[in-house]
Formats: structure tokens, C-alpha cells, sequence
């Protein structure tokens, strides 16, 4: 967390605010792993007031983002993001301070960017405002149960193999990954070991009857 002005006001409203702010109980509860914790409603509801009685308003940033697909222990489908998200807190003479964390989120549809910059704010808060909570491990109120990876990563040898087998057959490599993330929705190296086999095993066969 760094100024970013030379002007120091911003400095005397926020410690206006933690002099006001007081704790923050858990009062929201896991659905899936029954415990208890501090929504981002919770800190909203007790800052907004507080802001704005102290003239601090907060911008966001999002300085970087990775979104990844998962699958659930069911077989659903899972989107993971993680933001790196700088707040900028200012006051009315410009001056500001800025403080840079990292918010995951997981959805099963399309609130996993809002629910990773949620995680964010929230914790920027907690650590501006030195608001106090008693443990920093505090998950979004619905976490979806992600299944253990199971599916093992195919060696070099097996992708030159794979490759080897399509030249036989008259196929280049962009075909194969083109038919290949048409059929699987994959690249040639994320395959399962199965279809791996059943990839390998069409291209021979296609092979033998060019032969």
C-alpha cells in the first residue's frame, strides 16, 4: 500500500474511520462447511455510512485475471477466477492511498469475477481499516466441492506417438488438434489416457487402409 499524492488528508479519514468502525461479527454462515463469517454485505453496510461521513470513496482496478474451468466431485461444471484488484481510497483534496490483494471466486455460472473482487474488497477493507476478525481464512458463503484431479498429464513420448501415427495416415498436426478439441473439446495433451487410446487406435486404422 503506497501514496500516490503528497497531500496527507486521506490519511486523517481513515483513521477517522477506524476510530468509528468498531468490529464486524460473523453473522453469515457456510451452507456446505457450517461455519461462520463476515459477508461483504456485513462490511459494506458498516463502512458506507462511515465513507461517507469522512468523504472516502474507493475506486477499483483490476490489474490482473486468470480464469480457469474446473469440474465438480458431480460433474458439473466449475468456473475458478482469481483477480489481482487495486483500491485506490481518496478524499476530497485528491489525496489517496492504494492497497493491491488478491480475491479468488468459483461459480458454477457467470459470478465468479464478482465473487473473487467481492473476496478482495473485502479483505482491502479489513486491512485498510484494520477492522478486526479473528481468523484471515474466510471463503466465499458458497464453495463449490471441487473433485481431486484424477486425470494424469500424457508424456512427450505419447504425443509423438500420436503425431507419428496421423503422419502415417496422411494427417498433419493442425488436423489432429483440430479433430481433436472437436471430438473432446480438448488439446491432444489434456486427452485421457482412454482417449488417447481410441485417437491412436483411428488414425491406425486409417493408416492400414491408405496402405
Amino acid at each position: 500500500m503506497g501514496t500516490e499524492n503528497s497531500e496527507k488528508k486521506i490519511y486523517s479519514a481513515i483513521c477517522s474511520v477506524m476510530s468509528e468502525i468498531g468490529a464486524i461479527g460473523k453473522n453469515k454462515k457456510n451452507q456446505q462447511q457450517g461455519f461462520a463469517y463476515r459477508g461483504i454485505d456485513d462490511v459494506m453496510n458498516a463502512l458506507q455510512p462511515l465513507l461517507s461521513k469522512h468523504k472516502v470513496f474507493v475506486t477499483p482496478e483490476i490489474m490482473e485475471q486468470r480464469r480457469e474451468e474446473r469440474q465438480t466431485a458431480k460433474g458439473g461444471n466449475l468456473i475458478y477466477s482469481i483477480c489481482t484488484v487495486k483500491y485506490t481510497f481518496y478524499t476530497t483534496d485528491g489525496s489517496s492511498v492504494s492497497a493491491i490483494v488478491i480475491g479468488e471466486g468459483m461459480d458454477s455460472g457467470d459470478k465468479a469475477t464478482n465473487k473473487a473482487m467481492s473476496i478482495a474488497y473485502k479483505y482491502a477493507c479489513f486491512q485498510v481499516f484494520c477492522i478486526p476478525t479473528e481468523e484471515m481464512k474466510d471463503p466465499d458463503e458458497e464453495t463449490p466441492e471441487e473433485s481431486k484431479p484424477t486425470k494424469k498429464t500424457l508424456t512427450q513420448n505419447q504425443i509423438k506417438r500420436l503425431y507419428a501415427i496421423a503422419h502415417k495416415a496422411n494427417i498433419d498436426n493442425d488436423t489432429v488438434v483440430e479433430q481433436v478439441k472437436k471430438k473432446f473439446g480438448c488439446m491432444p495433451c489434456e486427452l485421457t489416457k482412454q482417449q488417447y487410446d481410441a485417437v491412436c487406435a483411428g488414425y491406425e486404422k486409417i493408416g492400414s487402409q491408405n496402405g
